[in-house]
Parts: structure tokens; sequence; C-alpha cells
């Protein structure tokens, strides 16, 4: 009997799993093994939301397992370290792991290359739908401007959709622990696992997402980041449904895919960025922790930047296009670190990426990859175009609920109870411009 150890990391499913499949494939037996590693824990990264998604995606997998006549194996200490003593105890020749880009998916992969050496199978496109650097422009290492990384990767074949296996057999006998979970959480957190995402995806309408994204009372995005993120859909089989179907909504959340791959690049290439401005505009931000503390609990005085707080805190997710306001305003109009902005969204998002949680806010900060550093996104001009008539915010600010339509979003000409606005309507650049001289 061969044995393969079939490590998950951010790839809990079934279907379209190229390290799943190469295992079972590989061997008469797989032992399916995830490792809970206190390095995570040390790192910031095991917030309680997304520790309390991650015990609903192993959980869910090990009862997918069940199914094949297999199940999750669950071990707590360094991965590596781990992953050898269960090779030891099953006898297992080979282990099979998804390529990650972060520093810490990088570092895990070095230790398992130096306890297994060439049996270890490092598989790409299980992440990302096209690996990190398998596209470059020319004389560089990756591409920096998004417009043609996504005409490349359009261009690009991507790899053939896998089943998931119905029948897996694994060496009986083997130890397993249980993921403990503490709170606090956020109230309202979605279900985690692979059944759990493929029921959303199959309810939700990809052809409404190219008009109806930016909606904020709408609702209408796919809300398949926390399963993108965990690896309980796979963005391969999500981009070829989706350009099958070439919908104009189809392909606009394509293009999303493509955006996801492309910051997975730009960290591969720039590990530093998860950390250091990736482009600098020598910024010496300003230093309020007033202001910082009052954007963290949703009370600016803006009610679209407070609405998105507070759906944030609620949810532990937040609408897209809230996301690009909240950051603008704290990144932008007040002038604060965008670091601060992408720890704070990072303890609580579930879908908390550090690909795309940090470049993504530095693309709003300026720092990053936006073609246009000194954009500023006005929260009242932006409210009245993606919430006209004040129902995103009346839904997350029930104290301004009787405020009519869209005066709502000026809360201090009709609301003296609501907090004041941090910054005066009138003085929402001046900051920005001031910093970087653009006056």
């Amino acid at each position: 009997m061969t044995v393969s150890i079939a490590l998950f990391t951010q790839d809990l499913r079934l279907h379209d799993n190229p390290v799943l499949h190469a295992a079972h494939t590989a061997s008469d037996q797989v032992v399916p093994l995830f490792v809970l590693d206190p390095g995570v824990e040390a790192a910031g990264f095991a917030t309680p939301n997304r520790q309390a998604f991650l015990a609903d995606c192993l959980a869910d997998l090990d009862a997918s397992l069940r199914r094949t006549g297999s199940r999750l194996t669950v071990r707590r200490g360094g991965t590596a370290e781990q992953t050898a003593r269960v090779a030891a105890e099953t006898g297992a020749a080979t282990v099979h792991v998804a390529a990650g880009v972060s520093g810490f998916a990088r570092r895990r992969e070095e230790r398992l290359l130096a306890l297994f050496g060439d049996r270890l199978h490092v598989h790409d496109a299980s992440v990302t739908v096209v690996p990190p650097g398998r596209i470059t422009p020319v004389g560089r290492d990756h591409y920096a401007i998004f417009t043609p990384y996504h005409r490349a990767w359009l261009q690009t074949p991507h790899r053939t959709v896998l089943d998931a296996p119905r029948v897996i057999r694994t060496p009986s006998g083997i130890g397993s622990e249980n993921l403990v979970v503490n709170g606090p959480f956020s109230p309202a957190l979605p279900p985690g696992g692979e059944v759990a995402a493929r029921a959303r995806w199959r309810r939700w309408d990809v052809d409404e997402y190219a008009e109806a994204h930016d909606d904020l009372a709408a609702d209408s995005t796919s809300r398949l980041s926390p399963y993108l993120h965990f690896g309980c859909l796979s963005p391969t089989e999500l981009t070829a449904r989706a350009l099958r179907r070439g919908s104009t909504g189809a392909q606009a959340f394509a293009r999303q895919l493509a955006w996801r791959d492309f910051h997975h690049q730009v960290l591969a290439a720039r590990p530093d960025a998860a950390h250091r401005d990736y482009r600098t505009r020598d910024d010496h931000w300003h230093h309020d922790e007033h202001e910082a503390e009052a954007w963290r609990q949703g009370r600016t005085g803006y009610p679209i930047i407070d609405a998105g707080m507070r759906q944030l805190a609620h949810e532990g997710w937040m609408h897209n296009r809230a996301r690009l306001l909240t950051a603008s305003f704290l990144a932008k109009t007040l002038y604060l670190d965008w670091r601060i902005g992408a720890a704070h969204f990072l303890s609580l998002l579930v879908d908390g990426d550090v690909a795309n949680n940090q470049l993504n806010w530095q693309w709003v900060a300026g720092t990053g990859t936006d073609t246009r550093p000194n954009r500023i996104l006005n929260p009242l001009r932006q409210a009245d175009r993606y919430d006209p008539d004040g129902s995103y915010v009346r839904r997350w600010l029930p104290e301004l609920a009787h405020l009519p339509g869209p005066a709502v979003h000026r809360p201090w000409l009709l609301a003296p109870d609501y907090p004041d606005p941090i910054i005066a309507p009138d003085a929402l650049t001046v900051r920005l411009r001031r910093a970087r001289e653009l006056d």
C-alpha cells in the first residue's frame, strides 16, 4: 500500500483541488491533514472571526471526506514537524501541498522541503488561477499595473477543473485534535465550508454583478471572498464557469478574480509590501488616535463611513464599495497611516488575506499600484451616488432611521445628537493636498 499526505492549507475543499487530486491519483491511500500552526497565531492572523469560520470549514471538510470513506486529521504544532510525524505514523512516502505567496507560506514550504526533499510536491494554481510569476512583462518579475496584467491573464491557458474524488481510502488509527475557538466574535458571521460556499454560488445571480455590485443597499456582490480566502471554492472553477457563461456580469466577476491573482503576484515578487509602501510617497502621516478610534467605532460623523464600519464589526465582512470609501476616508481624508486601517480590517474580516487586504489598502492610500495615487473619494458624493435613498445607512445606523431619503447622509443638518464630522465637509482634501504638495 502506498500512502500520500494531502496537506490542506488554503484549499479546504474536495472539488477542483490539485493537492487532493494528485495525492489520490498517485497513492493507494491518502491522509488528509490540516495543521493548526501556532505561527499563524503569532503572526496575528488567527483572529476570533477567522478561527470561527475555520472551525466551520474543517468540520465541513471532515464531513465531506467521511462521505468518501475518508476523514480529516487535525494536528497542532509546527506544520512541517507535524506533517513529518504523521508521515512516520502512516508510512506516507509523499506529501502534497498548495503553493502560497505570503512570507509565512514560503517559510512553511522551506521547512517542509528541508524535511521531505523530493518527496514534497508543491502544486500551483490551487490558491490562485494563474500562479504568481507565470506571466510577467518583458524585463520585469511582475506586473505593476492591472490592465496589462488582466489582458495577459485572459490569454493564459488555465488548468483543467478537477472533479471531486468519490472514494478515498485512508489508513486507520490516526490520532486527531480539535480546534478550540474563543471569542468575542462578530454576531453575524457567515457559515464556513465548501457546502455553504457552493450553495452561496448557486443562489447568487452573477449576471447582475456588473450593474449592481456598487449598489450598497442592494447587497448584490457575491459574498464569496471568505470562501475564496479559505479555499472552500476554487478560483479556477469560478473563473471557468464565469467565462463560459460569458454575460457582462460574469465577465466583470472574472475580472475581480484576476484582481485577486494580480495582488498575489505583486506580493510574491515584493513580500515586504505587506507592511512597507510598494511605491513610497514620502508620506509623513498625521497622528491622531482619537480620530483613528472614531473611525474604528463608526463614529466619524459621516454616515456612509460609519455604516461601513458598523457592518464590518457586525458581520466580519464589508461591501466592496464601503471598503473603498472607509479606506479612502482614513488614508486620504484623515491622512492616517494606511497600516492602521489594514490592521483593523485584518482583525475583523473573515476574508482577511494578506495579499488582497494590504495591497488594496495601498492602492487606496496611493502607495500601491493605483495609477492615480492622489485620488480622494468624497464620502458625500459617493453616498449620493451609491446609496441615493440612504437605505444602506439606515440599515446600519438605526439612530438615523428617522431621517428621510438622502438627508441621512448629512445628519449635522437635521440630527443634532449624531456625532459631528471629525473633519469639516469643506476640508476633506486639505490634509493630503498639503502633505503631498498638490496645491
